[in-house]
């Protein structure tokens, strides 16, 4: 059988504090959240909350030194199943040990907060600002603490009070054979205060929707579609959970003439006559930087045909530019003079290639 006061490593008649004092000091060194993925330090943390449930509770801890349980009846100190335990005080010890005011959440006390939401937004910009990059403000509808109660959800003046149905602890406790059942308290909805005069501007909630405007800083570079995280810049957490983040989406214009082509490639349509893709030219392009560059086309080019011209396109994030790569459009034309139908004419007929040869081989 265990010893409960073994448990808390203290003595039979250790006050009602030195078992509480004992109980924080464990409870600190095996809580899980201090030690992820240690299943002996979760069993430890339960068998000392199982002692404190037992030892804090007068009428339970007289029981035990009569009869070795808390039940009435010989036998061990496990008087819930093993595996699943009270939460007795974990509420009011851990608010303080972890500095939340403690909530439930999915059926368990949750004593350190809950961190805050994160939050969405979007940034239009033009395809020349998202080469170079920019910084504007946006405004963002966060949830934060009542200007007029600080948060509290009381009003001015005024405080929260300890719930007198669970006298603070945020849960209800009920004991069924063998079991004990925890539920949220019905009165402060596992809080463990109550608002009496509730504050006339938040209603009692203590929070308050208020529009913030914040900087950001668009990188040179950005595509339709890239997400910027601002940290902290989310919904504020609760007791002293952090705040969630911010994540800003581009959107981009499309540009007239250059489309994104990869990671930091642009691509650009050129169109060049017939003669200047059968005998070869050098024709002028433009860039998305206002400059102007010489395009070598070679002789025998085909519609559709590449051409790249290195470190002229977008800005990468990583560093450095992609590539400007032109398509060449082959324009054909389609009203002919009779001087370029006769010289059509007669390359017609001195044509040595038949394109549609190999289609019969």
């Amino acid at each position: 059988m265990n010893d409960l006061y073994g448990t808390l490593g203290v003595a039979k008649n250790a006050s009602a504090d030195e078992i509480k004092k004992a109980y924080r000091k464990l409870a600190r060194e095996f809580h899980p959240d201090r030690n992820p993925g240690n299943a002996s330090a979760e069993e430890r943390f339960k068998e000392v909350q199982s002692a404190y449930d037992v030892l804090s509770d007068p009428d339970k801890r007289k029981q035990y030194d009569a009869f070795g349980s808390a039940n009435g009846r010989p036998g061990g100190p496990g008087w819930n199943v093993p595996g699943d335990f009270d939460l007795g005080d974990l509420g009011t010890v851990f608010g303080d040990l972890f500095g939340g005011g403690g909530r439930f959440r999915r059926g368990r006390r949750e004593t350190a907060g809950r961190r805050g939401a994160d939050l969405e937004a979007e940034v239009r910009l033009s395809f020349e600002d998202s080469l170079k990059g920019i910084e504007t403000r946006i405004p963002i509808e966060v949830e934060t603490a009542c200007r007029e109660c600080g948060g509290s959800g009381a009003k001015p003046g005024t405080s929260p009070s300890i719930c007198p149905e669970c006298n603070g602890r945020g849960i209800h406790a009920e004991s069924q054979g063998l079991f004990a059942l925890s539920t949220p308290c019905p009165r402060c909805g596992g809080q463990g205060t109550v608002i009496e005069d509730p504050c006339d501007h938040c209603r009692g909630s203590g929070r308050e929707r208020r529009t913030k405007r914040y900087t950001v800083k668009i990188p040179a570079g950005v595509k339709d579609g890239t997400r910027i995280r601002l940290k902290g810049k989310g919904e504020p957490g609760l007791g002293a959970a952090p705040a969630g983040d911010l994540f800003v989406t581009t959107r981009v214009q499309p540009s007239r003439l250059f489309a994104r082509r990869g990671a930091a490639d642009l691509e650009l349509e050129v169109p060049v006559t017939y003669p200047e893709a059968a005998l070869g030219a050098t024709v002028e392009v433009p860039t998305p930087y206002g400059e102007r560059l010489s395009l070598k086309v070679p002789a025998g080019s085909e519609d559709g045909k590449l051409l790249k011209m290195r470190g002229h396109g977008a800005p990468s994030l990583k560093g450095g530019r992609g590539d400007l790569v032109a398509r060449l459009r082959v324009n054909v034309p389609k009203k002919l003079t009779k001087k370029e139908r006769e010289a059509i004419e007669a390359l017609q007929k001195t044509a040595r290639e038949d394109p549609r040869e190999e289609l019969f081989e």
